[in-house]
């Protein structure tokens, strides 16, 4: 008989020919449980989602009333559904009052599809900005946006009219102009390693998108709900953007995304034509629910605030003649070495030695550190000695 592990390999789409193939028994706070017994601690979140940890009970609980209550009745934005729709009003009260209306979607990826859709219909423009370096999706849409001709070629055409600027310098907010409808933008570079751009920078890029009637669209799938310290990563600047795209922590393991903006914008997608944009599983009604379990614990427990000084805590603990650069904004962080060679000697071994971490996309020299919030001083602590013997050992 077949074992787990080569059904796998033989039944599920591969995201590449080496995957880690770690199976996992059980999850609960920090710490996964392979079926051999083996606890390891998750120093990345499952890629910055389980920010409460895995198996919150509040979320758990979240999760099986609203199962027992309805799960899928109709497609998004048909019926009324209070899930949602508290949800929706939720998050709202979390960012400025012009930024009012949710759409939910299921994903990220997603998410970017729509605000790229809703930039186009509103602003009537067909051009769109994005930065090098940077990531947000890898559906057609979402992978247009992105620079990087390793991962594009192999799908190309992809979606003209997208030109790419620098991350963080001024000089290239020129390239925004009366013919482009949004700027995609991380608030924070996550797969290009954790790169954050001064606030200087984000203000003249709000000033110049008022200027030429262009939209500015803030990328938060990672840096959102608390990652960075403040419940949005674009508080740090003291600016507010036209579109937001978020996900993965939103739900707290659940999948769910959403496109935020104004009444006025959002109410673009209704007409010319109607059903400008339509999701079936979009807002699902069970992780509506766990996303708003999610969002209250945070609020409750402003567990959030106190990112910057858990990280302080990492930086104190990992210093090492190897690492080159710790870069963070919050629990989103960066350790940064001379090579992947020794990125992947490092992950392999600290597999090994129980703790899960990860490299970038785009940035294959370092290695991620993006926790959950709720991880305390003394487990920093357990996992950075076991960092720093996995360091030790190439």
């Amino acid at each position: 008989m077949s074992s787990i592990k080569e059904l796998f390999l033989k039944h599920l789409g591969q995201t590449s020919p080496f995957p880690v193939g770690l199976e996992i028994e059980k999850a609960e706070n920090i710490y996964l449980y392979g079926t051999d017994g083996k606890r390891y601690i998750d120093l990345i979140s499952g890629i910055a989602v389980s920010s409460l940890g895995h198996n919150h009970p509040k979320i758990v609980q979240a999760v099986i009333k609203q199962a027992e209550t309805h799960m899928h009745v109709m497609v998004y934005g048909e019926f009324v559904q209070s899930p949602q729709v508290t949800l929706a009003k939720a998050i709202s009260d979390t960012l400025p009052d012009s930024l009012d209306n949710v759409f939910f979607v299921n994903s990220g990826s997603e998410a970017v599809e729509g605000a790229m859709k809703l930039a186009k219909r509103y602003t009537g423009r067909h051009e769109i900005l994005a930065c090098k370096k940077a990531y947000h999706g890898s559906t057609q849409g979402a992978l247009s946006l992105s620079s990087e001709e390793t991962f594009r070629q192999g799908f190309m055409p992809l979606i003209p009219g997208i030109r790419h600027i620098n991350f963080g310098e001024e000089n290239d907010l020129k390239s925004i102009t009366e013919q482009t409808a949004a700027i995609f933008i991380e608030t924070v570079q996550g797969e290009g390693g954790v790169r954050v751009a001064s606030k200087s920078y984000f203000q003249k890029l709000r000033q110049r998108c008022m200027e030429t009637g262009a939209l500015l669209v803030l990328d938060e799938i990672q840096s959102g709900f608390g990652r960075t310290g403040k419940f949005w990563a674009f508080e740090h600047y003291g600016i507010v953007p036209d579109i937001i795209t978020t996900a993965k922590g939103m739900g707290g393991g659940m999948p769910i995304g959403a496109f935020i903006s104004t009444k006025k914008i959002m109410d673009s997608l209704q007409t010319d034509p109607a059903l400008g944009h339509i999701t079936t599983f979009g807002g699902h009604p069970v992780s509506c629910a766990a996303s708003l379990a999610m969002l209250e614990e945070l609020q409750s427990t402003c567990i959030f605030e106190k990112a910057e000084e858990k990280a302080l805590i990492f930086k104190k603990q990992l210093i090492h003649p190897k690492i080159k650069e710790i870069r963070n904004l919050g629990l989103m962080m960066a350790v940064e070495f001379d090579s992947f060679d020794q990125v992947s000697k490092i992950i392999q071994k600290s597999m090994e030695l129980g703790l899960i971490t990860d490299w970038f996309l785009f940035c294959d020299n370092s290695i991620r550190i993006a926790p959950p919030l709720i991880i305390t001083e003394e487990q920093i602590k357990e996992a950075c000695v076991i960092l720093l013997e996995a360091i030790d050992s190439i």
